[in-house]
């Protein structure tokens, strides 16, 4: 029975989620498996892939072909260099611990750098994260400072008017007034003008008294005079 090494769809829509199966390369794709050997999840960054490396091996040894995309995964987590390795050891090219010291050290190199892919990741995410928060930041400075400006602006403007209104106001009021203090004035001097009017005869007939007294006393003494 042929047997291939391949994905196996899982997960949602938009965001799928792969099993890694050793299943009959007859059967349909996301049908019967013979055993599952991983998992493939290309939602997180960087995709996260588990496999059973000795798993895997054994399924290789028996002669499973791997399909492009499952090679690529087993090759990403050292089933193909183990076994390879393995065929070294059957050759006798190396001993079996001389294999695994290989692999181990593959491992722990390939560790390193996944784990500094995802620093690296965390590191960009996170000054993104704060060059995102000052730019709101900012924007959010610019707004109050604008704000700030049109209300400095408005009462400015509130102010001016109402310095416009009062100067309005009391012009109007000087206007007014000026008028009543003409007619104040005109009533004070029509005033003095008929004072002077009345006292005017009241004077000339206090001249002509004492001129006629004068006359009449100039009379009685003329006669004794002779």
């Amino acid at each position: 029975m042929p047997v291939k090494i391949r994905l196996q769809r899982h997960g949602k829509k938009g965001k799928p989620f792969y099993w890694v199966v050793a299943a009959d390369a007859r059967a349909k794709r996301d049908g019967r498996y013979l055993e599952k050997i991983g998992t493939y999840n290309p939602n997180t960054n960087p995709a996260t892939v588990n496999i059973n490396v000795d798993t895997a091996v054994k399924w290789l040894e028996n002669g499973a072909q791997p399909t492009d995309t499952a090679r690529t995964l087993l090759s990403y987590r050292g089933v193909m260099l183990k076994h390879h390795l393995n065929g070294g050891v059957r050759k006798g090219a190396h001993t079996q611990e001389e294999a695994d010291a290989k692999f181990e050290a593959w491992a722990t190199e390939k560790e390193a750098k996944i784990q500094a892919k995802v620093e690296g990741l965390t590191k960009a995410e996170a000054d993104e994260r704060a060059k995102a928060l000052a730019a709101e930041k900012e924007v959010n400075e610019k707004r109050i400072a604008d704000a700030k400006a049109v209300e400095e602006e408005a009462i400015a403007a509130e102010a001016a008017a109402k310095a416009e209104a009062e100067e309005e106001a009391a012009a109007e009021e000087a206007t007014e007034e000026a008028p009543a203090a003409e007619e104040a004035k005109e009533e004070v001097a029509e005033e003095a003008t008929e004072e002077a009017t009345e006292e005017a005869p009241a004077a000339e007939e206090a001249i002509e008294e004492v001129a006629e007294e004068a006359t009449e006393d100039a009379a009685e003494d003329a006669p004794a005079a002779e």
